[in-house]
């Protein structure tokens, strides 16, 4: 049976099935993680951790929260009050960038304090709960057309089609015949016998008998 004659109905209850088997999936998939953040988001943060060990931190004017962060062949200045880095990934992604990690620290040292602040100082959009919050709403199926409940200013309503202007379409073009075309006359024959449209006179049925 062809899916076009299913009744509609059943088509969106199809697809909200499979939509529903997407979001069951996701949501055990992060769940199981046991993560504050989304997988992806903790790869990249146990890569960015893993670079700035690496990198040395310096605080010339003194300031807390303001760091110069020198790698090889790298340098960049991290922010954390205003949560910027001069390489602009800790600005554009919202995530702490390899040069955060080394600024976060050297102000938090090696303790608990350091890890939390790794995450503290992340967006909130990579925690696996906002990522399974849109996944945690119901998909209601679509009930069969006898039992739906319409309002009776619904039922009363009509539905006329847009307004339509034939004269709205392509404006037709005279086409120039090709030189290699052969040309086709509207003109209906006349035969010179019986005076008569349709033949000539050498086909004219007069003209045979005399």
């Amino acid at each position: 049976m062809d899916e076009r004659e299913y009744p509609v109905s059943y088509i969106f209850n199809s697809i909200a099935k499979k939509i529903g088997e997407n979001f069951r999936e996701r949501d055990a998939f992060v769940g199981d993680k046991k993560n504050i953040f989304v997988p992806s988001a903790e790869r990249i943060l146990r890569d960015n951790k893993s670079a700035s060990d690496s990198l040395y931190i310096g605080n010339p004017n003194g300031v807390l929260d303001e760091y110069t962060v020198f790698g090889k062949g790298d340098t960049a200045k991290v922010n954390l009050l205003e949560r910027s880095c001069s390489c602009r990934k800790f600005d554009l992604v919202k995530m702490s960038c390899k040069h955060a990690m080394a600024a976060l620290q050297a102000k938090y040292g090696d303790g608990e304090d350091y890890g939390n602040s790794i995450y503290d100082y992340s967006s909130p959009i990579y925690k696996a709960e906002s990522y399974l919050l849109p996944y945690s709403e119901a998909i209601n199926v679509v009930l069969p057309e006898a039992e739906w409940t319409v309002p009776q200013e619904l039922v009363d309503t009509k539905i006329f089609p847009p307004s339509y202007d034939p004269k709205l379409r392509r404006k037709k073009v005279k086409r120039t015949t090709g030189i290699d075309e052969t040309f086709k006359s509207k003109r209906r024959n006349r035969c010179s016998i019986c005076k008569k449209f349709g033949h000539k006179r050498t086909t004219c049925r007069m003209g045979i008998k005399s």
